[in-house]
C-alpha cells in the first residue's frame, strides 16, 4: 500500500503536468517551467516514499523471521 509521501508525490506530478499544459496553452514559459519543477519534485518525493515503504517492509520481514526462531 502506498504511503503518504508516495501519494503526495503523485499529486505533485499531476499538478506539474497541469501547469505544463496551461503554460503551453497560454504560451507562458514561466508556468511551463514551474510545471517541470513540480513534476520533478513529485518524482523525487514519490521515490523517497517508495524507499521508506521498502525499508519498513524489510524491517517487518526481519521482525517476523526473528519471532519464528
Amino acid at each position: 500500500m502506498k504511503n503518504r509521501d508516495e501519494l503526495k508525490g503523485k499529486a505533485e506530478q499531476v499538478k506539474g503536468r497541469v501547469k505544463q499544459a496551461a503554460g503551453a496553452l497560454t504560451d507562458d514559459e514561466r508556468l511551463r517551467s514551474e510545471g517541470d519543477v513540480d513534476e520533478a519534485v513529485g518524482h523525487a518525493r514519490e521515490g523517497v516514499g517508495r524507499a521508506k515503504r521498502r525499508v519498513g517492509e524489510a524491517l517487518e520481514d526481519i521482525g517476523r523471521n526473528i519471532k519464528r526462531r
